[in-house]
């Protein structure tokens, strides 16, 4: 009696690895979904947060990717093996902060790994040539293949006709005429391909699935590394560098406020780790403080920064309940105008 061969593919929650997956599910191979979670991902965890886009689905890109396909798909925690990729990348940045081909090394390494360990006989994954000149042109391919250690393990059907025949094509697992040869930026194969499937909700790209390609949080980043006074972080202190408006007013603290009441609730859940700012004689934003208010000067202006993001801020006052880890107490304070806010605090 035989059985059909297993493959696990690399599901970003974008469309090329929906449609590389479903390519190989055609062919009668058992698929199941893998996708590594780093901290960095720009699906899920803001949309999720975020009320001022209603339309925008919330859930986890990846795991609906699976529900399309009809298969399992395992997440799998990389936050802390992760830092190596970001803070050591051997092959170096893109045009941010972006370790893109360390990263395709790191996740097909760690699918690899799974697949071995868990019955697996082969990988999928979603590139296609030419779409990102960081990680997927073709000269980096056997780069991956290799520094994996998947070598001829991991398939790439879109793209698999400019690519070397792979094991599982030899050995007559998956029949190679069956596999694409998309190259470049465009996605209008992909959409058409999509639409053949009945494929309509899938991820549109935008720049990017890493906050590692936004500049704004490399500028976030950045300054964390520069008050930590080392390049390390902890899962906590990257998520809150996706929330919020970040203003340094003084080397030692920053303030964290919210933008709207999705962000306002997820900040509410550090409450009892900062001190913080919550409006009273008026409706507004939470403000954070990430360091020390070492003066009473520090405590009025990061309260009337604080001031400007509310409802009160044309007011004569606002009155905030503030919170220390000493205890609670309320403040007062004029709002501080918005011209008088450099723009260079402004992170």
């Amino acid at each position: 009696m035989t059985f059909p061969k297993r493959a696990l593919a690399l599901l970003s929650g974008g469309l090329d690895s929906l449609l590389a997956a479903k390519l190989i599910q055609e062919q009668g191979v058992d698929v199941e979904g893998i996708n590594f979670f780093t901290g960095f991902c720009v699906q899920g965890h803001t949309q999720a947060i975020r009320q001022n886009n209603k339309t925008s689905p919330k859930r986890n890109g990846a795991l609906f990717s699976a529900h399309q396909l009809g298969i399992k798909c395992h997440i799998v925690d990389v936050v802390e093996p992760y830092k190596s990729v970001v803070l050591n990348p051997k092959f170096g940045y893109g045009s941010v902060m972006n370790p893109c081909l360390d990263c395709k090394v790191f996740m097909v390494s760690r699918a690899m790994q799974f697949a071995q360990e868990n019955g697996f006989d082969f990988i999928i994954s979603g590139e296609v040539i030419g779409q990102r000149p960081k990680s997927q042109l073709k000269k980096y391919a056997p780069i991956v293949s290799k520094q994996s250690g998947a070598q001829d393990l991991l398939v790439r059907p879109l793209c698999a006709q400019f690519m070397p025949e792979t094991k599982p094509e030899r050995l007559g697992w998956i029949d190679r005429s069956l596999l694409l040869g998309i190259t470049g930026r465009s996605r209008k194969q992909q959409i058409a391909l999509a639409e053949k499937y009945g494929f309509e909700e899938y991820a549109q790209p935008a720049g990017g699935c890493c906050f590692l390609t936004d500049p704004n949080y490399k500028r976030k980043l950045t300054d964390l590394w520069s008050q930590k006074q080392e390049r390390d972080y902890e899962l906590d202190d990257i998520l809150l560098l996706k929330v919020g408006r970040h203003i340094r007013p003084r080397p030692h603290f920053k303030l964290i406020v919210g933008r709207e009441v999705g962000e306002n609730r997820y900040l509410m859940g550090y409450r009892k780790q900062f001190t913080h700012f919550i409006p009273s004689s008026c409706q507004g934003a939470m403000t954070i403080v990430d360091g020390v208010l070492t003066s009473e000067e520090d405590m009025i202006l990061a309260a009337q920064i604080a001031a400007r993001f509310t409802q009160g801020r044309h007011a004569a006052e606002v009155t905030f309940d503030m919170t220390t880890p000493e205890g609670s107490q309320p403040i007062t304070v004029t709002p501080l105008p918005e011209s008088e806010i450099p723009q260079e605090w402004y992170l």
